[in-house]
Formats: C-alpha cells, sequence, structure tokens
C-alpha cells in the first residue's frame, strides 16, 4: 500500500470511546509509514494525538448549527490541499459536512469511510453513517441494526471491526488478588470490609443502570452475603443531583455503608483486579460493551444484560453472564452463582487493540488499491 494522507471527522477530543479509537487508528497509520490528520474542535486528547507523530487540525464540526456549514468549504480544501486518499466520518454531523465537501471535488476525490459507533435513533440525519464506501460496524449488533433501520444499505460495503483493547493494559491477575484489594480498601472506607466486591464502572447517569446494581447488592445482602458495591466514574461534577437520588434509595434499602460511589479512575484495570464480580447493567442496549472484554482480560466475572453489544460479547466469551434485560430475579441468581463458582475466564481475547487496528488499515486498502 502506497503512503496515505488520511483525514478522520469527529466533533471533538475530549474523552470517550469514539476519541480513543480515533487516536488508536491515527497510531496504527503512523507506525505504517502514513499521515494522519485528525480534525475537531479540539480537547484534552489533542497532546497524546500530537505526540503519536498525528496532526491536529482545529474546525468546530460538530456544532449543530447552520453556521457550521461555512466549514465545507474549508475542509474541501483541506482535503485538495493535503493530497487527501482518505475521508473516515466517525459522527454524523461531520459525515453530512464530508458528504458536502468531497461532492464539490471534481476529479480524484478522497474515497470516505464512515464507522457507525452508535446505536443512533434512525432517521434521515442519522442516515448519513451508512453513506461511506465502505461503513465499519463495530459490532453485529450494530451491523444488523443498520441493515434492519435502514434497508438501502448494500451490506457489501459493511465491515465489522470490533472495538478492541490492549491485553498488556489489563493483564490477567490470580484472583483474589490481594494487592489489588488493599488498594481499593485505600479509595473508600465502605470498600475496607470483607466480602465480596461488585463493581460497575460507568459515568454518573441513568443509563448506566446504577439503580439496578444498587437493588442487586440489597438483594444479596438479604440473603447473608456481605457484598460491597463500588461505582467508580458515578460521582462527576454536575451530577450530584443523581447521586444524592442514589444515595437515599441506598439509605432505604439499608446499604448505604457498603456502596462506595467515587470519581472516574485512570486505574481502572486494577480497579477490575480487586474485584469479585463485574457489572454492566445499561439500561440501553450498547454498540458493543469493552467493559466486557476489559474485565474478562483481568480475569474477572462479567454478569450484565443480555441486550445489544454486551449480550453478544458475552453470549460468545462468557456465557453464564447474559441475564434477559430487567428480570432482577434472574440477575441476583446469576449473581449468586458467578460468585459461588466463578466461570473459568477466557483463555485469550479475541478484541484486541491490533486486531482492530490491523482491520481498519484492510478497509483504507480496500478503497486505495
Amino acid at each position: 500500500m502506497h503512503r496515505l494522507t488520511v483525514v478522520q471527522l469527529l466533533p471533538a477530543l475530549e474523552s470517550g470511546g469514539v476519541e480513543r479509537s480515533t487516536l488508536e487508528i491515527a497510531q496504527a497509520l503512523v507506525q505504517h509509514g502514513h499521515r494522519a490528520i485528525v480534525v475537531s474542535a479540539g480537547g484534552r486528547l489533542v497532546p497524546k494525538l500530537q505526540a503519536l507523530g498525528a496532526e491536529h487540525v482545529a474546525l468546530d464540526i460538530g456544532r449543530k448549527s447552520l453556521l457550521t456549514l461555512r466549514h465545507v468549504r474549508t475542509l474541501r480544501a483541506l482535503f485538495v490541499r493535503e493530497r487527501v486518499d482518505l475521508v473516515h466520518a466517525r459522527s454524523r454531523l461531520p459525515a453530512w459536512l464530508a458528504v458536502f465537501a468531497l461532492r464539490g471535488i471534481p476529479a480524484h476525490a478522497p474515497r470516505l469511510v464512515t464507522t457507525v459507533h452508535g446505536l443512533n435513533s434512525p432517521s434521515r440525519y442519522s442516515a448519513v453513517m451508512t453513506r461511506g464506501e465502505r461503513v465499519i460496524c463495530v459490532s453485529d449488533t450494530v451491523r444488523a441494526y443498520v441493515l434492519k433501520h435502514y434497508p438501502a444499505t448494500d451490506a457489501a460495503r459493511l465491515r465489522v471491526i470490533p472495538r478492541g483493547i490492549d491485553t498488556a493494559v489489563f493483564p490477567r491477575t490470580p484472583h483474589p488478588d490481594h494487592a489489588a484489594r488493599a488498594w481499593a480498601a485505600a479509595q473508600h472506607p465502605a470498600l475496607a470490609a470483607d466480602g465480596p466486591l461488585l463493581l460497575l464502572p460507568g459515568r454518573g447517569t441513568r443509563l448506566k443502570g446504577h439503580a439496578d446494581a444498587l437493588r442487586l447488592l440489597a438483594d444479596l445482602r438479604g440473603q447473608g452475603s456481605t457484598a460491597m458495591l463500588w461505582l467508580p466514574g458515578a460521582r462527576e461534577a454536575g451530577r450530584e443531583a443523581y447521586i444524592a437520588e442514589l444515595e437515599a434509595e441506598a439509605a432505604t434499602l439499608g446499604i448505604a455503608d457498603a456502596i462506595a460511589f467515587t470519581p472516574p479512575t485512570d486505574q481502572i484495570a486494577r480497579a477490575y483486579a480487586a474485584s469479585d464480580l463485574v457489572l454492566q447493567l445499561s439500561r440501553k442496549p450498547e454498540s458493543f460493551g469493552r467493559t466486557v472484554i476489559e474485565a474478562l482480560s483481568v480475569g474477572r466475572p462479567v454478569l450484565g444484560w443480555a441486550h445489544g453489544g454486551v449480550g453478544e460479547l458475552l453470549a460468545q466469551l462468557q456465557p453464564g453472564g447474559g441475564v434477559a434485560p430487567f428480570d432482577v430475579d434472574a440477575l441476583a441468581r446469576a449473581a449468586r452463582g458467578l460468585l459461588a463458582q466463578p466461570p473459568a475466564p477466557p483463555a485469550t481475547i479475541p478484541h484486541t487493540l491490533r486486531a482492530m487496528q490491523e482491520s481498519t488499515l484492510a478497509v483504507y486498502a480496500e478503497l486505495s488499491g
């Protein structure tokens, strides 16, 4: 493959799965001798991107305003000036701007790739994510969703490339891991007691299923368990009212002293290692479910609602961990079973960072010849 110039488009580079994937593909491009350019409004990940050897062009292409259309001309000029081979759009508004910009390039226009990262509400606006000459789906769940809601999409253009993790960042650890547990105990007083530790990582939003986790803990403790629950990431700025609501619910259930609501941690692999059971209880089906493979890579069992990408991963990698969505009794039964007899973790995790990077570059190669 000749040296490519690839432009990735997304709203901003603050945090999140889309942003992480953008950096991971930029890294792979540079490592293979290609040129990686990212266009976004900027954010705290820009220095990290540039440290990888990629370039950043600051352009506010994610603001939902008619004024954003003025960036079409700027993007078109960028594509022509930098002799861009491929444009990879990762979000809906940037994808629309890319479509309009490419339309105005008469000859040798860059090829368009899109990635459907999420299960967005079906609409003409969202349909732009199916307009790529190749459409990357981050799971079989996403592929089925695209074909169901956008039946005019040519299935031959779809490529399923699951998100991947660097297993060196999530190394297999012994269970129990006494050092990790001691570290967790130092993070919050509620985690210092003896007993099984349940972990539900995620932002402080109702969609993450924190209330389901509280009811699960109450059920387990009502049956005589000394289990505790850790919710790293739930306590964050702007979510104070939500946390107060959860704390009130915990007090009503009589489990307030067995729960730790903490800010996000940059040592999530250590948190997995400290736990006995990892929960993934998103109320809305997710497109992938990275928590599942991170926890299994560390060697901890996962319990989650069997829908979306989470259900897909559990069916593939740990079948006993998927429960019919919102069946709280089945959830409690499964939790007791997994705590009493943890299943052996998968020998290998197929969804690696390298596999994701190589598969994406292979898609680029398809279009670039």
